[in-house]
């Protein structure tokens, strides 16, 4: 097969091509004009951060990643709705403390679907003090009030101790 060629084929952008950004949705996500919150989940871990637009370039409030639950607070799991909700919520607080109060929600190039991780994340930075507009049926709300028996007691302090800001 050979490639398209003549005046009249046009290149899509770089990241276009490698189905790593969908203009179209990041254009309708960016003139909201509130910052947005970035979820992404990898094979391990789940990242939150909050992104603003600049015209030379988006600038990030802040970043958590699920490592950092592992290191300040000696959380094991890196990778379920739990540690998705904690790092939502601790990047909220940390999102909050820096002047946001509203946002958006940006999963890139990810389904949305019915109680994902990217929900859970979601729920945390709304418990967090932060405002959006959202599906609740989106959100795995059953699941996160009702922790396995073995991280219950582990959960709860970690988001006591984000929610009291000692984090």
């Amino acid at each position: 097969m050979t490639r398209a060629k003549g005046p009249t084929y046009r290149v899509a952008f770089r990241r276009r091509a490698e189905k790593k950004t969908n203009y179209s949705k990041r254009l309708a996500l960016v003139k909201s004009g509130l910052p947005r919150m970035v979820v992404r989940k990898s094979n391990r871990y789940v990242l939150a951060q909050f992104v603003e637009f600049r015209p030379e370039g988006d600038r990030t409030i802040c970043t958590i990643h699920g490592k950092l639950l592992a290191k300040r607070f000696n959380w094991p799991s890196k990778r379920n709705s739990w540690s998705a909700y904690l790092v939502g919520l601790y990047a909220g607080k940390e999102a909050a403390k820096k002047g946001v109060k509203e946002f958006v929600l940006d999963i890139g190039m990810r389904t949305p679907s019915n109680g994902s991780i990217l929900f859970a994340a979601l729920q945390g930075a709304v418990d967090a003090g932060l405002t959006t507009k959202y599906d609740e049926k989106k959100v795995p709300s059953s699941k996160l009030a009702n922790p396995p028996e073995a991280i219950k007691a582990q959960f709860n302090e970690i988001k006591a101790k984000i929610l009291s800001g000692e984090g």
